[in-house]
């Protein structure tokens, strides 16, 4: 006999999903239905976050938002950051500035690459906690409210037990909860009255914050980077001289033994990187001779720049300066001072160069099949062939080029001034590098770029840790505070660190041709002041060379064309201040960065005044601009950015003369005969 079964009952089968239905789900999909926080307006952010923004260890980054949501919620912002090394991130809270303004700020304190987002939510607790105040402040009883508020501070109970060493807190917020349920049930009892005071206490906040409830977070994305490279690359003063100028003996080639012969004097005046032009050997095919000569003479040692010839390229050292023992003695010498040596990478070629013979392909060639070489018409540079980055063979050039570096990288180099790199692509140079920094993360790289300004700033943007300016052209009071204010309050100054030149072995400007000594002085003392970064050109600026070649930015018997003797025992008024300022430099902390400076408004539109500061050393720096004429004026120092108050009282004690004055309020009266000295620099002292 079979047992009997029960009848099931039929299953109502859905109806099936309609295509437009199908189709909502799909565009719901990607949405964040219940993240309710926008983020935008994020800074510093360079293209998106497509570059770094550059730092130094020991910098603050300070970071801004907008941060907004719908209604009229509390919200929480967090500045999440890690190093590059990091697994875990850190975090630190934001704080609402002004109309959904927010920031934060976070130390890197290391080396290498910092990433950084922010992260917001709705602050419920802290909307709680709002409406508690405005319910009890309306004598509104809030029991029902405080069993939410349990509801809240158990959340914050159990965050904390997932912490380490949080056991105190954890115990502390379930006794809380408790009172808030109890206070609850008993709204005419003390525990109610106790509840209701924790509820509307900054302790309360205070472990809100502590332990946040992050309901549907929004994090901004993508994640953004810090580049940190080491302090040189914040602060730094070069020194520019071609070795085969070195000798102490007129019509002597110079060896980098003389070269180590000469870095007591210059370590002496307070420069601590010293920059060579090509040091590699010279091709002998169309060498020019002195004065960009297209015919040379016998003896004429060529230009640096027609790089290679028999005697190897790039990878080669230039016989008569000595060998490449002899070079990385001198980098090892130079340590012993301080200082560092920077090469020069020119990507360019001498016809002799070795690549021309063994990788043709490697430069354009006419019509006629013979190699073009250089020109920037009208001018002809025929013992330069330039480097063919079109090439069908590129990723071998680009790999050729990596293995050059690197090899500077092991004879010791970490700095390099790259010549004319706006003349080659910017993927190449984002690639190459990273590609060296793998390797050799203290290498830094300097763009010699008189350019276009955006070719400039993305140059800077794809890797490069310093840049050349225009800080050579920029001669007026306007024209030097317009120029700064673009490089200190614009987003240049999140990555394009501006290296000041006054001069450069390539450009003679006119404001110098004159050889008018204040107007040397000036040009020195601003670049070395206004740029925590700056360089000269050398024996040729200090002895206040100036002769141009007729009607251009170019020295007469240039170095680039002739060995020079330089008597390197000379001193003068301009080398005095040089070796002061540097001195003034490396004891002041306010002169080691750039992007701190505030312009002080002046009744003489030929004295520039500005102000620098770090922490409490306070700078005040004043500059005659008029190269000619004794000038005076009031000076507005920024007294409310000092912490002086209207009526005190404080020195400005001049660090140049050790002459001191004692001031007081905003308005003080400055006087500059650019015969005596067309400059003063404060230091300021609080009374």
């Amino acid at each position: 006999m079979s047992t009997p079964t029960t009848a099931k009952k039929p299953t109502k089968k859905r109806a099936p999903q309609s295509n437009a239905e199908l189709a909502l789900q799909t565009t719901l999909s990607g949405i964040q239905g219940q993240q309710r926080v926008v983020i935008e307006r994020v800074t510093p952010e360079i293209d998106g976050g497509r570059f770094p923004i550059k730092a130094v260890p020991g910098d603050v980054i300070a970071v801004e938002a907008d941060i907004f949501a719908d209604g009229h919620d509390y919200l929480a912002a967090r500045l999440l950051y890690k190093h590059g090394d990091d697994n875990t991130w850190q975090e630190t809270p934001m704080a609402l500035i002004i109309n959904d303004r927010w920031g934060g700020a976070f130390v890197v304190e290391k080396q290498g690459r910092y990433h950084y987002t922010i992260e917001a939510w709705v602050d419920h607790p802290a909307s709680w906690q709002h409406e508690i105040h405005l319910k009890v402040a309306d004598g509104q009883r809030i029991t029902s409210e405080l069993l939410a508020g349990a509801t809240y501070v158990e959340g914050m109970a159990q965050r904390a037990g997932r912490q380490a060493g949080n056991a105190h807190d954890e115990a502390e917020l379930y006794r809380i909860a408790t009172l808030f349920r109890t206070g609850s049930a008993d709204a005419e009892g003390n525990n109610y009255n106790e509840a209701v005071s924790f509820a509307e206490s900054e302790q309360f906040l205070h472990y809100a914050h502590l332990y946040p409830e992050r309901q549907y977070p929004t994090r901004h994305a993508p994640e953004l980077a810090v580049e940190v490279d080491r302090p040189r690359a914040g602060f730094s003063t070069w020194y520019c001289l071609f070795p085969r100028s070195a000798a102490r003996e007129e019509g002597h080639h110079g060896t980098f033994r003389d070269v180590e012969a000469l870095l007591p004097r210059i370590s002496g005046m307070g420069f601590d990187v010293l920059y060579l032009p090509p040091i590699h050997p010279i091709g002998t095919s169309h060498r020019k001779g002195k004065n960009n000569s297209v015919v040379s003479q016998p003896g004429d040692p060529g230009v640096p720049y027609g790089i290679g010839s028999e005697l190897g390229g790039h990878d080669a050292i230039h016989p008569e300066l000595g060998t490449l023992d002899d070079f990385k003695h001198l980098i090892a010498v130079a340590r012993n001072y301080g200082m560092e040596v920077a090469m020069d990478l020119a990507i360019q070629c001498s016809p002799d160069h070795p690549w021309a013979k063994e990788h043709p392909e490697w430069f354009k060639k006419r019509p006629d099949g013979t190699i073009q070489y250089a020109e920037n018409p009208p001018k002809k540079y025929q013992d330069i062939y330039p480097v063919y980055f079109e090439t069908e063979d590129w990723q071998n050039l680009w790999l050729e080029l990596r293995r050059v570096l690197l090899l500077w990288g092991e004879w010791g180099v970490r700095m390099i001034r790259v010549d004319n790199p706006h003349t080659k692509p910017f993927a190449f140079w984002e690639w190459v590098i990273a590609e060296v920094k793998k390797e050799y993360p203290d290498m830094i790289f300097l763009s010699e770029a008189f350019t276009k300004p955006k070719v400039m700033q993305e140059l800077a943007k794809r890797g490069f840790a310093h840049s050349y300016t225009y800080y050579t052209w920029r001669n007026n009071k306007q024209e030097l505070q317009e120029y700064m204010t673009e490089l200190t309050q614009s987003e240049m100054k999140y990555y394009f660190r501006p290296n000041f030149w006054p001069t450069t072995h390539d450009i003679n400007p006119y404001i110098l041709q004159g050889g008018h000594e204040p107007q040397f002085l000036i040009r020195y003392f601003l670049a070395a002041t206004l740029s925590s970064n700056y360089g000269i050109y050398g024996p040729s600026f200090e002895l206040m060379e100036h002769i141009p070649f007729p009607n251009k930015e170019e020295y007469l018997n240039s170095e680039k064309y002739e060995v020079r003797y330089w008597d390197w025992g000379r001193t003068n008024k301009l080398t005095y201040l040089i070796g002061l300022t540097n001195r003034i430099r490396h004891e002041n902390a306010a002169l080691q960065k750039t992007n701190n400076i505030t312009f002080c408004s002046v009744s003489d539109d030929a004295i520039m005044a500005y102000v620098k500061v770090a922490e409490q050393n306070r700078l005040l720096i004043v500059v005659n601009t008029d190269a000619y004429s004794r000038r005076a004026g009031m000076v507005q120092v920024p007294i409310w950015e000092l912490n002086i108050q209207p009526d005190q009282e404080y020195v400005v004690y001049d660090l140049l003369t050790g002459a001191y004055y004692t001031w007081r309020g905003e308005w003080n009266y400055v006087e500059l005969d650019p015969y005596t000295l067309p400059m003063h620099l404060f230091r300021i002292d609080l009374l």
